[in-house]
């Protein structure tokens, strides 16, 4: 089983059991290559940016409620909620491919072309996606949990098999426990958040925690040698070493990759700390 904490990691923070703030909002459809519905909002003008969020996560429980507001000052910031979460539909069987279908689904009605963010497994996305030539022209990751213990993207991962038969059985409440504790989210965090509003949200989307633990088991360090958007790669200083190292590793072996590292806490970084760089980064000339 894996011991490390970022297959499909969530963000779970000492707020994790604030759900998002309550908002207006225009919910627009994209249709994927295979039919699949992909909801999906738009904030601000300017040049496009795609956020794709982590494990557990979408629009009604989000990373990014804190994020947009700073860069919809001079970005159109879209975000959606990933297949078979929220308002988007599924279409089984999954696969990371048709994911990357949803993304590229996304930026042509962004306009063509566009930056994309992706946090944790969304940022395994954002490298897959990246890797098979979409238009995508800067790429920031935070903390991509890109391990290289499966090194042809063949073998499933214990926990993969595991959350699987949790999931068939119904035992949904099981299935987010574990994933948390095998991805190594600390004790205190997951004690808290079990008792909030949150826990509901990730149970509720339980099968596709499934989803992000097979899209990181078939993304591999020799995916990162066909990406060439220039690319941002960061992690938070309070992170474990494993974390910080996964994220040294691929900024190392990108071909355009960068890497630079921010005061934050374990597996995230506060909204006016991140935001800045964002935008000094998808503003700045390729």
């Amino acid at each position: 089983m894996s011991s490390g904490p970022g297959r499909g990691l969530t963000r779970v923070t000492a707020a994790v059991g604030d759900l998002a703030m309550s908002r207006a909002r225009t919910t627009h459809i994209v249709r994927s290559t295979d039919g699949t519905r992909i909801a999906f909002e738009r904030s601000g003008e300017g040049p496009p940016v795609v956020l794709v969020e982590a494990a557990g996560h979408y629009r009604d429980f989000s990373s990014f409620d804190g994020l947009v507001p700073h860069l919809s000052r001079v970005l159109s910031v879209y975000t959606y909620d990933r297949r078979g979460r929220g308002d988007s539909s599924d279409t089984p069987p999954y696969s990371p491919d048709r994911e990357v279908d949803d993304l590229a689904a996304l930026i042509a009605e962004a306009g063509g072309s566009a930056c994309v963010y992706g946090f944790s497994s969304g940022a395994l996305l954002g490298l897959r996606a990246a890797a098979r030539g979409l238009p995508i022209t800067r790429l920031a990751l935070l903390e991509p949990p890109l391990q290289d213990d499966n090194p042809d993207g063949t073998a499933s991962d214990p926990l993969t098999l595991e959350l699987g038969e949790l999931v068939a059985a119904g035992r949904d409440v099981e299935a987010v426990e574990h994933f948390h504790r095998s991805i190594g989210v600390p004790d205190e965090i997951i004690e808290q958040s079990r008792t909030s509003p949150a826990w509901a949200n990730m149970t509720s989307i339980a099968h596709t925690l499934v989803y992000d633990c097979i899209l990181s088991d078939a993304t591999t360090s020799s995916m990162l040698d066909a990406v060439q958007a220039p690319t941002l790669v960061l992690d938070s200083q309070g992170s474990t070493d494993d974390l910080t190292g996964w994220a040294a590793g691929v900024a190392a072996r990108l071909p355009r990759g960068t890497h630079q590292s921010l005061a934050g806490e374990w597996h995230g970084v506060a909204d006016d700390v991140l935001a800045p760089v964002l935008l000094d980064f998808f503003r700045d000339e390729p």
